[in-house]
């Protein structure tokens, strides 16, 4: 949606240094946005970038502003207000309300007449969708779910059964919500299956990715709090507690029952051992696992980077041979008392 700069400016409280009459209809990175675009600079990294941009429109700190070439936006946050003008600039597209002939309802079901139902979705008994919700083609909503007003399942979203999901929730492709936990236990003749009985409750303003599955509880609900952002191919196991606005990145997981604090910040492909807690403000390092509890504040870390493999084998065989060491050194020690 084209909008002049002036009205950017003060519609998100940003300095201007430029002409207020520019007028901005897109958004692009520094390197290849054009004569109507809007970029922004966060990162020092790419302040080189700047210098060259062609962009309309720079968000930007204040210290960045002298060695801009352009219009700029003075923010003390350029990602996050860059962020909220992209969202007026290139608005989610709005769907006509309506239910789709091919779609299947439960005469129990209770459809919002403002909701937009696409082509191939199921809705269970029981099921209610609030205002302005859209549910995207081929997604299943089992019986007993609550998808509160203005919600976005994108597409093929499965809510299994007796899932709450607050309002502006997005659930992104293949999201699978309230699946059944990974309860079983062990008898002389094999696994016995445990009924997976809990729910899902999801807060306002969650966005959850493509083919992240999110089991129910056990017995009591799976909770995941307001503001949470999960990426993709994540998993959350049973009864997991998830405190607001913490963000888990891409191949994480977090195993049954544990309890993760408010403002957490999982990297890609780490995990968490089941029955642990977590305290608030904590960030947890790429592909590390936190196998005890957390109880101060911090970044943790836990994982080697890659090396050339033939210094790899070398060190794991050195690992390899520390035991030896061990007992070479306690003789010693034992030999010089």
């Amino acid at each position: 949606m084209p909008i002049k700069l002036g009205e950017l400016a003060a519609q998100f409280d940003c300095e201007l240094v430029g002409d207020p009459d520019i007028t901005i209809d897109n958004v692009a990175g520094l390197h290849n946005a054009g004569g109507a675009s809007l970029s922004f600079l966060s990162n020092p990294k790419f302040r080189k970038q700047l210098a060259a941009t062609s962009a309309a429109a720079v968000v930007l700190r204040a210290e960045d502003a002298a060695d801009s070439p352009t219009a700029s936006l003075i923010s003390d946050n350029p990602y996050a207000d860059y962020a909220k003008m992209a969202a007026v600039i290139h608005p989610p597209p709005r769907y006509a309300p309506g239910i789709a002939a091919s779609a299947v309802i439960a005469a129990t079901a209770e459809i919002s007449p403002s909701a937009h139902v696409a082509a191939n979705v199921s809705i269970g008994d029981r099921s209610t969708i609030g205002d302005n919700v859209y549910v995207g083609p081929g997604s299943v909503i089992g019986p007993d779910c609550k998808v509160a007003d203005d919600c976005r399942l994108v597409a093929s979203v499965t809510l299994v059964r007796d899932v709450t999901l607050g309002m502006r929730g997005i659930l992104h492709p293949g999201a699978v919500i309230g699946s059944d936990g990974f309860g079983n236990a062990m008898t002389p003749e094999g696994w016995v299956k445990v009924p997976q009985l809990g729910g899902v409750r999801i807060g306002n303003d969650v966005e959850i990715g493509a083919n992240t599955t999110v089991d129910c509880g056990a017995i009591e609900d799976t909770v995941i709090e307001d503001g949470v952002r999960i990426d993709n191919l994540c998993h959350i196991g049973h009864n997991v507690h998830i405190g607001a606005h913490t963000a888990v990145a891409g191949m994480s997981g977090i195993s049954g029952s544990a309890i993760v604090g408010k403002r957490c910040m999982l990297a890609g492909q780490s995990g968490i051992v089941g029955h642990i807690r977590v305290c608030d403000d904590v960030v947890v390092g790429g592909k590390a696992v936190i196998s005890k509890d957390i109880t101060e504040p911090g970044v943790y870390a836990g994982t080697f980077t890659a090396e050339p493999v033939r210094e790899w084998n070398r060190k794991v065989a050195r690992f390899r041979r520390l035991e030896q060491l061990i007992e070479r050194v306690n003789k010693l020690e034992k030999a010089g008392d």
